[in-house]
């Protein structure tokens, strides 16, 4: 039972959603079955129980389990709970609600009744922050309701039509470049130049008169303009800045994703060797962290986590990082807190030279994760290099080496720490004194394809050179 789809929604509700649902379960509008209501108890006491288990717990010992019943109380139960998931849906969006409410009222031929809940629902549209594509569409739905109940009595007044027309076309525009940007993006990551057929003719219709002003729009333009022109930054800049000053008016979901895109694209930025992309994309990630625009259900992705103090380590905002590490280790999954915790603490205390400390820190962890693992491994080779260890360091490389045959490390990241260890063990043996020798190192670590420590590769060939 416990892999049924009943059983997974259930899992998912929240002690206060498990009050609603029993309100929900008893109210005869909705359900008049006892069995169904003890059902969802048996689901939801913490236990683990067997489909017997639970039959025996509803209709009681005396009766005998019938599979071809139970199935079908659970496909009852199923049915009931997706409609209480649905119906909080629909009564979390009040607007949403209302609007329904006006169609209902014009189903009833209640004009009058219509029209007061009309008139609330255009002042609330217009008192609320948003004026993204949900907005529009929001008008479009009011002018076309209001149509449908003053035609009747006024059949040469069509400018209830026309603002419908307009509202449809905004929405309709925003919705479509939104799709647009996300295929342009998933086209920067998969090599692909293909433009969907009707993308050029969508474009230069948005940047027609008013559209191209309407904040629904522009924000969806400017990003268009800067994944298919990387290299002219204005447009970049143009799409930062509505994010970091015209936010308010959009949703959490629609501006959560349109910070994704700003922050990818300066990481890609940065592939290309933009390096001052690493401030702007900083920049980002901070008033995505003010804003509440990373965080998903409440809780930072691990990987996030790394990358924000990855390229806060890369600017210098060591402080700034520090805070950022202990204010959100509480946002991580706790199955990865602790790990991820510390290995970004070690990181941090690389940055400051504070080598003792990586030391502790990184001994001590149990990383589960292969590549989470590699990282710290490699970290621990980086320390033990300034710390001049090299027999603890050779020591390592050989545990890294078995660790990676090991775990099967794949594609690009086992050919990157293989490379990793072949570089370090190169300058373990310390070369010799010999100019053309140090080169035709410098210049095999600057060729090569797959390695994400070639700078501090360089700064050990440039301090051999300087030894000399």
């Amino acid at each position: 039972m416990e892999k049924s789809t009943l059983h997974q929604l259930a899992q998912t509700f929240s002690p206060i959603e498990i009050r609603e649902v029993r309100k929900f379960l008893i109210s005869p509008f909705f359900n008049q079955r006892q069995d169904v209501t003890l059902l969802f108890e048996q689901l939801v006491s913490g236990g683990e129980f067997t489909k017997e288990s639970a039959w025996e717990a509803i209709f009681g010992k005396s009766s005998a389990f019938d599979a071809q019943k139970f199935r079908l109380l659970m496909s009852y139960l199923h049915s009931l709970l997706e409609q209480y998931i649905a119906v909080k849906e629909q009564i979390s969006d009040k607007l949403g609600a209302q609007l329904q409410l006006a169609v209902a009222y014009r189903k009833r031929k209640m004009p009058a009744a219509f029209e007061r809940v009309r008139k609330n629902i255009g002042k609330a549209i217009e008192t609320q922050p948003l004026r993204n594509a949900a907005y529009h569409e929001r008008q479009y739905l009011l002018d076309w309701e209001a149509h449908q109940i003053a035609y009747p009595q006024n059949p040469t007044d069509i400018s209830l039509l026309r603002s419908a027309g307009k509202s449809v076309d905004i929405a309709f525009l925003a919705k479509k470049l939104q799709i647009v940007c996300l295929l342009a993006a998933h086209q920067t990551v998969y090599k692909s130049d293909i433009e969907e057929g009707w993308e050029k003719e969508l474009v230069e219709h948005a940047e027609q008169g008013e559209f191209a002003s309407l904040p629904a729009v522009a924000v969806y333009l400017y990003c268009y303009r800067m994944l298919r022109n990387p290299t002219e930054e204005a447009h970049f800049h143009q799409f930062k800045s509505v994010l970091l000053h015209d936010g308010e008016l959009f949703s959490s979901e629609e501006l959560h994703g349109l910070f994704i895109l700003a922050i990818n694209y300066c990481v890609r930025r940065l592939n290309a060797g933009d390096a001052h992309y690493y401030r702007e994309a900083l920049d980002l990630y901070k008033e995505g962290l003010i804003k509440d625009q990373l965080l998903e259900e409440g809780m930072l992705s691990r990987f996030t986590y790394h990358n924000i103090v990855a390229i806060g380590l890369h600017v210098g905002e060591l402080d700034w990082v520090r805070f950022f590490i202990n204010e959100y280790k509480n946002r991580l999954d706790r199955r990865y807190r602790e790990s991820v915790f510390s290995f970004n603490l070690a990181r941090l205390a690389y940055a400051e030279h504070n080598h003792g400390h990586v030391l502790e820190l990184l001994q001590q962890a149990n990383y589960r994760d292969p590549l989470h693992n590699l990282a710290a491994k490699t970290l621990l080779l980086k320390t033990y290099f300034e710390l001049g260890e090299l027999d603890t360091l050779q020591s390592h490389l050989d545990a890294m080496r078995n660790y990676i045959q090991r775990k099967r490390v794949l594609g690009y990241h086992r050919t990157n720490y293989l490379n990793i260890i072949r570089y370090a063990e190169k300058l373990l043996k310390r070369m010799p004194q010999d100019r053309a020798a140090t080169a035709a190192l410098r210049e095999a670590i600057q060729n090569e394809a797959v390695l994400s420590e070639k700078t501090f590769f360089l700064g050990l060939v440039n301090d051999l050179t300087k030894a000399r």
